[in-house]
């Protein structure tokens, strides 16, 4: 299994530059937030339905929150909070406008294009490109640049 440490030498050797880091700051956690977004809004099965709180986001995310316990005790807390805040969001969204998927896909779509822009300033291809579980990492690895400034 690998560490957080491993997994991060790997994702930033295609995240050195300024730019393409910090649009990576921003349009990950964004896109993030959109695919919780995005799953809410998909309609439930009766078994779902019958179980508070139980939807394709938190479902989705209690998988997400063992890839992350994994990589040790702060990520799994900094995501999992992050990941509540996200539900809490996305449920206030769609509480007050009913447009929480129309809103998603839009950031959704703003935000990809934001990092493949990144990646094209950067040179180098996005991490996924070569390993799937990236998608999962990039998360881990903004939060851990956050806690690296501010020591």
């Amino acid at each position: 299994m690998r560490t957080a440490t491993s997994w991060f030498e790997e994702y930033s050797q295609s995240h050195q530059n300024i730019t393409n880091k910090r649009i990576h700051n921003i349009a990950v956690p964004t896109i993030y937030f959109s695919i919780a977004g995005l799953l809410w809004g998909l309609p439930q099965p009766g078994w779902m339905a019958s179980v508070e709180l139980l939807n394709w986001t938190s479902l989705t995310l209690f998988f997400v929150m063992i890839f992350y316990a994994t990589l040790g005790l702060r990520f799994f807390i900094a995501l999992l909070v992050f990941s509540l805040s996200c539900l809490l969001l996305s449920w206030a969204i769609e509480m007050a406008t009913g447009a929480l998927t129309v809103i998603s896909v839009s950031l959704f779509v703003i935000a990809w294009i934001a990092q493949f822009y990144g990646h094209k300033v950067e040179g180098k291809k996005p991490s996924f490109f070569k390993d799937i579980l990236f998608l999962l990492v990039g998360p881990a690895w903004v939060f851990d640049g956050f806690w690296k400034n501010k020591k």
